[in-house]
Parts: structure tokens; sequence; C-alpha cells
């Protein structure tokens, strides 16, 4: 029975810079471009996180980490959230960074794991965010900051869970694609290996 093949070398700075870029934009625009606003706490529903897990999952932690905190954080600057822009770079790179890191461990599952390890810190990341936030520019109790995220909380829920059920399947077609060119092990970096998730 044939081994999988696994490959060692070094992603050279240009590609990652090459794919940062190209990451950051996707994450930007699906941010930016696909929101349905929240007004109790002045967050919004987005397709980022489906953006964030394909590049994580395909291309693994610093990539899923720089796109997530860059891309995500520019769409709030940019798109009149900028209140949030802080605590969405922290929170969304370090869910690309982690989905990124334990979708590259050597285990079945090992992709769903990532998934459910980033979808945490965003959901859990921006409950505590909003409710800091709610509390601070409004000057209300703590608890009515905790009510008003906990509004969110179903949107959060949902967005991470499209991202999953989006992002999972579609990283995956994007590795078989990539596969198939002379330019994959180049793309992937440290080490690939052909083991099933």
């Amino acid at each position: 029975m044939p081994q999988p093949r696994t490959v060692s070398g070094r992603r050279t700075p240009v590609v990652t810079m090459s794919l940062s870029a190209v990451a950051i934009v996707m994450v930007f625009l699906s941010t930016l471009l696909f929101q349905l606003p929240i007004p109790s706490t002045n967050g919004y529903f987005n397709f980022g996180d489906i953006m964030i897990f394909i590049f994580a999952f395909t291309f693994g932690p610093v990539i899923g980490g720089i796109s997530g905190a860059v891309g995500s954080s520019l769409s709030d600057a940019l798109g009149g959230f900028g209140t949030f822009a802080p605590f969405t770079f922290a929170i969304k790179g370090l869910e690309g960074l982690l989905a990124g890191l334990v979708s590259q461990r050597q285990f079945r599952g090992r992709v769903i794991l990532g998934w459910i390890a980033g979808s945490l810190v965003m959901v859990v990341g921006y409950f505590l965010a909003e409710s800091f936030l709610i509390s601070l520019v409004f000057g209300s109790s703590e608890f009515t900051g905790i009510v008003a995220a906990s509004g969110e909380l179903p949107l959060n829920i949902l967005q991470v869970v499209a991202g999953g059920l989006v992002g999972i399947p579609l990283s995956l077609t994007l590795k078989r694609l990539l596969k198939q060119t002379p330019y994959y092990y180049k793309l992937m970096g440290t080490a690939t290996s052909d083991k099933k998730i």
C-alpha cells in the first residue's frame, strides 16, 4: 500500500506576500459587499468567515491569520464600523490563525476541529467585545451590554456555520485543483501531506 506523499520545503516570502495580498482582498470584499446590519450592537452579518476558513484550511495559519486580521478590520474601518476594527483585527486574525494551525495537524477530523476552534474564537470574541463596547459607549451597565450582545449570538453562530459548510468543501476542492498544477508544493509551503482530513 503506497504511503501518503509528503514534501517538505518553505514557502518563499514572495509567495507568502502574494497569497496574503490575494487573501486580504478576498476577505475584505466578501465582508464589505455582503452585509446584514444588526442595529442592537451596531455590528453586521457577513460572508467574510467563508473566505477566512478557505484560506486558513488551504494555505495554513499564516495566510489565514493575516487575511482574517487585515481584510476584516479594513472592512470595518472603511465600511462605517471603525469602532470594531481593533477588536476585529485580533478576533478574526486569531480565528484564521487557529483554524489553520489545527487543520494542519496529522489526525483525522483536523479540519472540522480547526473550524470549531476558529468558530469559538469568533463567537466568544465578538460577544465579549460587543458587551464591552456597548457598556462603554452608551455608559450602561455591564448587564445591559451582555443582553444586547446576546442578541447577535445566533447570527454570529450562523455566520461561522455557513463559513464551515461552504469553506471546508471549497478548500478541499481548491487543494485538489492545485495538486494538478506544478506549483502545488510551492504554494502549500512547509510540509504538505496527501493524507485525508
